[in-house]
C-alpha cells in the first residue's frame, strides 16, 4: 500500500491559528492517517485514534515536560514508582469516589455563580479559573486547601510562561527564566506541601481527599514513599483547574449561543437542592441533558486537541509504515468531527448522547480525556465541575455574546484549544 500522501516541508513548524483548519483538511483529503514532515505523522479518523492510545507499547505516552521531579540526592523514580503513585492518585480520582464526594463540589459551583457580575460583559477565562482551582485544590487537599490554594496559582502561572509561544525551541537541559521560574514555583508548592503530609502521616488522620488516598498504603506497593507524593502532585494539581477551564469557555459560549439548550439546562437545574452541599450523585445522575450538552461541546471542541505519541519501534499503522522514532500526533479534534461516527458532525447536536447510538463507551467516538490506559486519570472529577458548573449558571442567568468579533481560538505549545478573549453578558433569568 501507498504511503500516507506529504504535506509541504516545514508545515509542522509552521502550525499556528490555522492549525486545527490544517489537521481538518488532513482529515477530509488524506484519509486515516496522513504525513505531515519526514518523521510526524497525524492520526485524523475515530478508529485509528482510538488504536494509538491503546497501543501503548507501541505509542506510549511521554512523560509531562511541565513539572518534572525536583533533582534530588536520590535516584530518578523507577517504573514501578510511578506505577505506585498513579495507582495512589487513581484511588482518589476513580468515579466512585468522585460521586461520594459530590457534595464538596457543588458549593464551589454554586458560589461561583452567585459572584457573577451581571449587567456588564466580563472576560470568562479570568473569572472562571479561580472557581475551577479553588474547586480542584479543595477536592484534593480538603481542609488544607486555603494554605496550598496561592501556591497553586503560582504553579499555574509557571505552566502558563512554559506553553507561551517562543521563537526559540531551547533544549530542556537550558535554564530558560520560564523554567527557573517553574521550578521556583515547584519549590515552594514543595515546601508548603511536606509538613501537611507529616502532620497527618503522624497524627494518622491522613483524611478522605486524593492527598489522603495517597497517603494510605497499598496492598500491592505498600507505603508510597514522601518524596513521590511530593513530585507527583503539581501537575495533578495544575490539571484539576487548568484543562477544565478551557473546556468551560466553549461551554458558556453555547449557552449563549443556544438558548432553547440553555433553557433545557435550566429546568434540569431548577430541581438540585436549594443547599448546594446536599448535592448528591443522584442529583448529579439526574442532569442528563446538562451532560448530554457538556459532552457534546468537549466533543466540538476538546480542551486537548491534539495528543502526542511516539513510536518505539517500527509499527504498522492504519496500512502505512510508521518508523521507530517517529512523531504520531492523535487528533481528538478531528476525530470527533468523523461522519463515519457522528452525523451531521459540524452540528451542535446535545441531543445525539442521550441516543443509544451516541454512547460515549463506543470506540472512538468521545475522546475529550483520552482513552486506554493512559487516559485522563481526572475524567469523573472534570465532568462533575464542568456539569455543576454549567447547571448552576443556567439556572440563574440568561448568556449573551456582546456585538464585536467572534471570539478566536488560541492554540498553546502544548495542543491546549481555549477560547481568547471570549466575553460574555449575564443577565438574571425570570
Amino acid at each position: 500500500m501507498n504511503e500516507p500522501p506529504r504535506l509541504p516541508e516545514g508545515s509542522f513548524a509552521a502550525w499556528s491559528r490555522d492549525r486545527l483548519a490544517l489537521a481538518r483538511r488532513g482529515a477530509d483529503e488524506c484519509g486515516d492517517v496522513w504525513q505531515l514532515e519526514p518523521g510526524a505523522y497525524v492520526v485524523a479518523t475515530a478508529g485509528s485514534c482510538e488504536e494509538v492510545l491503546h497501543r501503548t507499547q507501541d505509542f506510549p505516552k511521554p512523560p509531562s515536560p511541565l513539572f518534572p521531579p525536583l533533582k534530588r540526592a536520590n535516584s530518578a523514580p523507577t517504573p514501578e514508582a510511578h506505577a505506585h503513585a498513579r495507582a495512589a492518585r487513581m484511588r482518589g480520582l476513580r468515579p466512585q469516589t468522585v460521586a461520594a464526594r459530590i457534595g464538596e463540589i457543588a458549593p464551589g459551583a454554586a458560589r461561583f455563580a452567585d459572584q457573577w457580575p451581571t449587567g456588564r460583559d466580563v472576560e470568562i477565562l479570568p473569572v472562571v479559573r479561580p472557581a475551577l482551582a479553588e474547586i480542584g485544590v479543595r477536592y484534593l487537599f480538603s481542609v488544607d486547601a486555603p494554605t496550598l490554594l496561592p501556591f497553586a496559582w503560582q504553579l499555574f502561572m509557571a505552566r502558563e510562561l512554559l506553553v507561551h509561544p517562543s521563537r526559540w525551541v531551547w533544549p530542556r537541559w537550558v535554564p530558560t527564566s520560564a523554567r527557573r521560574f517553574r521550578t521556583r514555583q515547584q519549590v515552594a508548592f514543595t515546601n508548603a506541601l511536606r509538613p501537611i503530609v507529616r502532620r497527618r502521616r503522624s497524627s494518622g488522620r491522613l483524611g478522605d481527599d486524593v492527598l489522603g488516598h495517597m497517603l494510605q498504603p497499598s496492598s500491592r506497593y505498600g507505603l508510597l514513599p514522601e518524596e513521590a507524593i511530593l513530585d507527583t502532585l503539581p501537575g495533578i494539581t495544575v490539571a484539576t483547574f487548568e484543562t477544565p477551564s478551557r473546556a468551560a469557555g466553549w461551554i458558556l459560549l453555547h449557552l449563549a449561543r443556544y438558548p432553547q439548550a440553555a433553557g433545557r439546562v435550566a429546568v434540569e437545574a431548577a430541581l438540585l437542592p436549594a443547599d448546594p452541599a446536599a448535592t448528591t450523585s443522584i442529583h448529579l445522575d439526574s442532569l442528563q441533558y446538562t451532560q448530554a450538552l457538556v459532552r457534546e461541546v468537549l466533543r466540538l471542541y476538546p480542551p486537548s486537541w491534539l495528543l502526542t505519541r511516539r513510536a518505539t519501534r517500527q509499527t504498522r499503522l492504519a496500512g502505512y509504515t510508521i518508523d521507530a522514532g517517529s512523531t504520531v500526533l492523535v487528533c481528538p479534534y478531528t476525530a470527533h468531527r468523523d461522519a463515519r461516527e457522528h452525523s451531521e458532525p459540524d452540528r451542535f447536536r446535545p441531543e445525539r448522547w442521550l441516543d443509544d447510538s451516541g454512547s460515549p463507551a463506543k470506540p472512538g467516538v468521545f475522546l475529550a480525556f483520552g482513552t486506554g490506559p493512559h487516559g485522563c486519570e481526572g475524567a469523573a472529577l472534570a465532568m462533575a465541575m464542568l456539569t455543576l458548573l454549567t447547571a448552576q449558571i443556567a439556572r440563574r442567568y440568561h448568556l449573551s455574546e456582546p456585538p464585536g468579533p467572534e471570539p478566536g481560538y488560541q492554540v498553546t505549545t502544548f495542543e491546549g484549544l481555549a477560547t481568547d478573549g471570549l466575553r460574555l453578558r449575564a443577565t438574571v433569568r425570570g
